[in-house]
């Protein structure tokens, strides 16, 4: 046998040579299909060595070199879900242009300047919703090419239910004053009828729905016009008017500052302010109701200390277990009535009915210190009717 041939046994020993095709079982001849292991990739931090450097500074550097291929590879995924986060908010910001033009032009509203910005805001959504669908189909390339991607000691060991997520937003190109000027110039030209009708009103429920119909009004712009409305309110003595727009004023900027807070667009968090505003308000009626009903019961039962008999009983609680004719003894203040009402009842019974009166002061004794007295007598007299 030629030394340099292939030994049949080695061919045996080792099936998964050639990858799956080669993978058969040798003992009963039916093909077993590995094709579900072929993209693992578990060693290729140690595959290769070399005498002349350190092997454990090289194996940290090969891991830490496809470490950030990967950290790469998530970042450029998470732009392109930033990217179509973003270019769908603009969208909607542009259909709702658009919707609002082209009410105006059912109305008879028309004139060639609204005609041209028509034109201008359909021209924008169909670049935008283009834009959409290419961003959508970068993401669908971008999963695929995840999905084909060999796996590796990192992925394999990765938890399924942690997520470490590094997002890092550009910085934005701040404006410089004149452009801030011309940016709200151009709103308040714009909507400056809406704006002032958002600072006539009153109740919470039209504020968040006329916002909810305007979304586009929720912005520093619209802030700074109310401040101006109630300058010139001020101004003209209209001081009524004055804290009425005032009060929106510092609703809006209540929602900007809110926005700030959770970094978030402050379109997306007024409703949320309007529902603190509304729990607050509920916590308030609802701590109200418990300290009036506090107050209430520690006056009562003030009043009721004060009524309290000189056996400690409450007349009130003791008029109201009475049998009805002893209370209607009571009321005409009859004692021949009282005698016959309780001589009519159980000598037990009556002899409870009347230490509880004694003990509430409904019954008073002559003499206070005849009270023990007139108890024995009492109980005697009823001791000899039996």
């Amino acid at each position: 046998m030629n030394p340099l041939s292939p030994s049949p046994v080695a061919e045996t020993e080792n099936p998964r040579i050639g990858g799956a095709e080669g993978a058969v079982n040798m003992s009963t001849g039916a093909g077993i299909d590995y094709s579900a292991w072929d993209h693992i990739y578990v060693s290729d931090d140690e595959d290769v060595t070399s005498p002349f450097v350190d092997t454990p500074s090289l194996f940290r550097m090969r891991h830490r070199a496809r470490l950030e291929r990967m950290a790469e590879f998530q970042q450029r995924g998470e732009d392109l879900e930033c990217n179509i986060s973003e270019c769908k908010t603009l969208l909607e910001e542009a259909q709702g242009r658009l919707k609002e033009l082209e009410e105006k032009r059912t109305d008879g509203e028309q004139d060639e300047e609204r005609e041209a910005e028509l034109k201008k805001v359909q021209a924008e959504v169909r670049k935008l919703k283009k834009d959409v669908k290419s961003f959508e189909k970068m993401i669908e390339e971008h999963r695929r090419e995840g999905k084909k991607q060999a796996w590796n000691v990192d992925t394999i060991s990765k938890e399924g239910f942690s997520k470490s997520v590094l997002n890092i937003k550009p910085v934005p190109k701040e404006e410089t004053e004149q452009e801030k000027l011309e940016k709200h110039m151009t709103f308040v030209e714009k909507y400056a009828k809406e704006i002032r009708h958002f600072g006539m009103m009153r109740r919470w429920d039209d504020s968040q729905k006329y916002l909810s119909d305007n979304p586009h009004l929720v912005c520093e712009e619209t802030a700074n016009y109310l401040v101006v409305i109630c300058i010139d309110f001020e101004i003209d003595e209209k001081h009524a008017l004055m804290e009425q727009v005032a009060h929106q004023a510092i609703v809006m900027q209540f929602i900007l500052d809110l926005a700030r807070t959770l970094k978030v667009d402050p379109r997306g968090c007024f409703r949320q302010f309007f529902s603190k505003i509304k729990l607050l308000k509920e916590r308030i009626r609802s701590c109200a109701q418990m300290r009036m009903e506090s107050a209430v019961k520690e006056l009562e039962e003030e009043e009721r200390k004060k009524r309290l008999g000189p056996g400690g009983l409450d007349p009130v609680e003791v008029y109201s277990s009475l049998p009805k004719e002893i209370q209607k003894s009571f009321d005409e203040k009859n004692i021949q009535m009282l005698q016959e009402a309780i001589s009519k009842l159980d000598p037990e019974e009556g002899k409870y009915h009347f230490r509880r009166c004694i003990d509430s002061g409904l019954w008073v004794p002559q003499s206070g210190e005849d009270d023990d007295d007139e108890k024995e007598e009492y109980e005697e007299d009823e001791d000899e009717e039996d």
